[in-house]
């Protein structure tokens, strides 16, 4: 359960390969960590080994989720993540999109939350992608918007 560059990562899943264990790779965010992604990353756990997590950096996020994200700077998103016991490996990235991410790590299975559509999943040719369920009404965009409002009511 660490934080680590990617270096690192790639050498820790070819020891893996070479002990025949499996890697179970997703990727997100995690802007304020909530119920839905420790209930996906347990799910995801599960379906292999080892889990490495990939938590976009604060430009990547920025550039996907807008001018006020990420509230939580990426190094502590990280170390959150990482945190987890079901979490054996984070590694934080630049990109939009975690190709290169899983063009080296090459994991037996890549994870995507329920909120995605399989077949429009940009990177799920790179691994064996799987669409786990989906916490209703649990997201990070939800949980920052009632923070706002409930706030906005503490003004008025």
């Amino acid at each position: 359960m660490s934080v680590v560059e990617l270096e690192t990562a790639c050498a820790l899943r070819e020891q893996l390969r070479q002990e025949r264990r499996s890697v179970v790779f997703t990727n997100g965010c995690f802007d304020l960590l909530h119920v839905g992604h420790v209930r996906f990353l347990e799910d995801a756990r599960r379906l292999g080994d080892a889990l490495f997590v990939g938590v976009n950096s604060d430009a990547s996020v920025r550039a996907l989720k807008g001018p006020t994200r990420p509230i939580v700077p990426a190094a502590e998103r990280a170390e959150i993540v990482a945190a987890l016991a079901c979490v054996d490996v984070v590694v934080v990235f630049d990109e939009l999109r975690p190709d290169s991410l899983l063009e080296l790590l090459q994991p037996t299975v890549h994870c995507k939350g329920g909120d995605y559509v399989r077949d429009e999943i940009p990177e799920a040719d790179h691994a064996g992608t799987v669409v786990l369920g989906h916490t209703g009404g649990r997201s990070t965009t939800t949980l920052f918007a009632e923070i706002v409002r409930r706030h906005a009511g503490e003004r008025g």
